[in-house]
């Protein structure tokens, strides 16, 4: 083989590579999920009314069977992300539709309300502690942010209650549900991670691949800006 074609040869393989690496990072920006604002015409000491709801199946996309949370943008809509948007030192209401079966906790330290008063309430009633000793009543997920110290225990759906789960998000609230409340301060401006910390990725070793490694269903970040 001359030269030349050597050369070719080396420029088509170097070409095919960098047409690699420009899919993989297209294909990221295309998958990575959206961020959703509420900070855009927020008046300054008014709270933040944030609604997320938790789902045993998905439904859609590239992973239709896997678990994961929504959030409803300040348009009404239901939007498949976990990446928020926040104004700092602000009251942040939080609303959460619990649509999933209950996980055994494998340490009760899950189980304990942490960060927002060491109070919630579930379906209006005021709780500070869940005992999940069975699958029939339980926790389903947890909404953590560690850095802010707080931990909520999602109250799950009990088996009783089986034939009326949702399917697919998102959910109607017609299907069975939780209904837990909460609130918390934002703080002052940072980044944090925020997560579940129920393993729930089924078929993954110990429950924590999946989507509980995968930003957009059981983790995200919560972004506290000025």
């Amino acid at each position: 083989m001359s030269k030349g074609a050597r050369l070719a040869v080396v420029l088509v393989f170097v070409a095919v590579g960098m047409g690699m690496i420009v899919f993989g990072v297209m294909t990221y920006v295309r998958e990575n999920p959206p961020t959703v604002d509420f900070t855009t015409g927020h008046r300054p000491g008014a709270p933040v009314h944030l609604t997320i709801q938790t789902v045993g199946t998905i439904g859609f996309g590239p992973h239709p069977s896997w678990v994961s949370y929504l959030v409803k943008a300040p348009d009404g809509k239901w939007v498949h992300t976990t990446l928020w948007k926040v104004p700092a030192h602000t009251t942040i209401d939080v609303t959460v539709l619990e649509y999933d079966g209950a996980t055994p906790l494998r340490n009760q330290f899950y189980g304990e309300v942490q960060g927002v008063g060491n109070t919630y309430t579930v379906n209006g009633r005021h709780m500070s502690l869940i005992k999940a000793t069975s699958t029939a009543a339980g926790v389903a997920h947890t909404f953590s942010v560690p850095h802010l110290g707080i931990n909520i225990p999602l109250y799950a759906v009990p088996s009783s209650e089986s034939a009326h789960e949702c399917s697919s998000a998102p959910c109607h609230p017609a299907s069975a549900h939780q209904t837990i409340t909460f609130s918390f301060n934002s703080g002052g401006v940072h980044e944090d991670r925020w997560q579940c910390f129920i393993p729930c990725g089924a078929g993954w070793l110990d429950g924590n691949g999946g989507p509980m490694q995968t930003i957009g269903y059981m983790g995200g970040f919560l972004e506290v800006t000025a």
